[in-house]
C-alpha cells in the first residue's frame, strides 16, 4: 500500500484549467479567479499546489517581478508569474470557460 500524499491533487488540476486559458497569471490572480469558482480553497493551498505543481512539471514559473507600492507589510512585493508546464493535462472544464466567457462580455 503505497504511503504519503497522493500526487493528484483537485485544487491543481482547476489551476492547471484556469491557466489553459488564462495563460499567466500570479498566484493572488489565481486565488481570486479560484475563489469565485470554486469557493473552497486557502490562499495557502493555492500557493502550495502552485509550488508542488512547478516541482512536477506541471507549472512553469515564467517571471518574478518586484513591485512596489504601499502594502501593509512593506513598500514591495515578490510577484511569480506561472504558466502551464510540459506535464500538465488541461481537460477542459465547462465552469471554467463560462466564467472567462461571462468576465470577456462585461
Amino acid at each position: 500500500m503505497k504511503q504519503g500524499r497522493p500526487y493528484h491533487s483537485s485544487i491543481r488540476q482547476n489551476i492547471i484549467e484556469i491557466l489553459n486559458i488564462k495563460g499567466k497569471a500570479c498566484g493572488y490572480e489565481l486565488h481570486k479567479i479560484y475563489m469565485e469558482i470554486f469557493p473552497s480553497a486557502t490562499r495557502e493551498s493555492i500557493y502550495y499546489n502552485l509550488r508542488t505543481g512547478a516541482k512536477l512539471g506541471e507549472f512553469e514559473v515564467k517571471e518574478v517581478k518586484q513591485e512596489s507600492g504601499e502594502y501593509s507589510w512593506g513598500a514591495s512585493v515578490e510577484k511569480i508569474y506561472y504558466t502551464l508546464g510540459p506535464k500538465a493535462q488541461p481537460k477542459c472544464d465547462d465552469r471554467i470557460k463560462k466564467w472567462f466567457e461571462g468576465r470577456s462580455k462585461v
